[in-house]
């Protein structure tokens, strides 16, 4: 491989957003952790609409490191869009996304480039722990990647997140995926090629607190499911051909009774329940109809996936 006989440029991709408490401390342990990387380092900061002083520090930083880059955008426009301008900005050989609060260990990186220089074009950490999860979130993230895994023909690897390494192909094929509704995790996993897990445990966040509450997350999830799976809605086709089949079989049976024991009265209990079963099946399935015309919508506008503001 042509990375092995020349000293390759090796891209850290930081999405941040208040993070003014982490930057030191984040670059502190990349000058700590990285010393003796097999490679030239490039750090691109993506400020995604802070409000603190956290543009101020990674500027601050950059007067003193020639290695820092950063972009701000206009706004917040989320993690998945400032992950999208950092990959469209990189310049490196090879590209690592990673958390600003030291629960990515960068001391990683040093496996995920020897795997790469062997020839894998994406090598993932998987978490072995996750420390600072509590027990519903860590359930509600192993149903997530079961059920994912599942409906869609993207395999996306348990209890891996956004920190990996990603040869310059992958993210090629990455930059060539124009739709709005970002979904990294399956983004990542889509080009295919390659690769290869690599277990860490996960700490705790070194500063400041996490941006992700339970509402974000489900929303997230269902960004998921609806970017790289069309069961949401196919499944009603089964669900509605089920109903029917029910129906019919009761109908026959109501048309029987009928015939031997003449003719019946229904009780106000049983109209009632059928009205409200089907009436909330039908609400359910134009929910999830509703779910891909929105998405369809805010495809069909073509509007940028983020600004920016500055950078350097």
């Amino acid at each position: 491989m042509d990375s092995c006989e020349k000293r390759v440029l090796l891209t850290l991709i930081v999405p941040v957003m208040n993070e003014e408490e982490s930057i030191s401390p984040f670059m502190a342990a990349i000058n700590d952790k990285l010393e003796g990387l097999a490679a030239e380092l490039e750090i691109l900061f993506i400020d995604d609409g802070s409000t603190d002083s956290t543009i101020q520090q990674i500027e601050k930083a950059a007067t003193n490191d020639e290695r820092i880059r950063y972009l701000k955008l206009s706004r917040n426009f989320g993690k998945e869009a400032a992950m999208t301008a950092g990959l469209d900005h990189a310049q490196g050989d090879a590209i690592v996304p990673i958390d600003v609060d030291l629960q990515d260990p960068p001391e990683l990186i040093h496996d995920f480039l020897r795997l790469w220089q062997e020839g894998y074009d994406t090598v993932y950490g998987v978490r072995a722990t996750r420390l600072d999860d509590g027990r519903r979130k860590r359930a509600s993230a192993g149903l997530f990647y079961r059920v994912f895994n599942r409906l869609s023909h993207t395999t996306i690897p348990p209890n891996a997140g956004d920190y990996r390494l990603m040869s310059r192909r992958v993210v090629d094929a990455i930059k060539q995926m124009p739709e709005r509704n970002r979904f990294m995790k399956g983004m990542f996993a889509w080009p295919g090629y390659s690769s290869i897990g690599v277990e860490y445990d996960r700490p705790a966040r070194y500063a400041g607190f996490t941006k992700w509450n339970y509402w974000k997350l489900w929303n997230f999830a269902l960004d998921g499911l609806t970017s790289f799976s069309t069961w949401p809605l196919r499944i009603w086709s089964y669900i509605g051909g089920g109903i029917a089949l029910l129906s019919l079989i009761y109908m026959l049976s109501i048309i029987l009774r009928t015939m031997v024991f003449g003719i019946e009265w229904p009780g106000y209990a049983s109209i009632m329940s059928a009205v409200l079963f089907f009436g909330a099946i039908q609400l359910i399935s134009i929910g999830v109809l509703g779910e891909y015309i929105g998405r369809l919508y805010i495809e069909t506008k073509g509007r940028p996936i983020y600004v920016l503001e500055k950078k350097n």
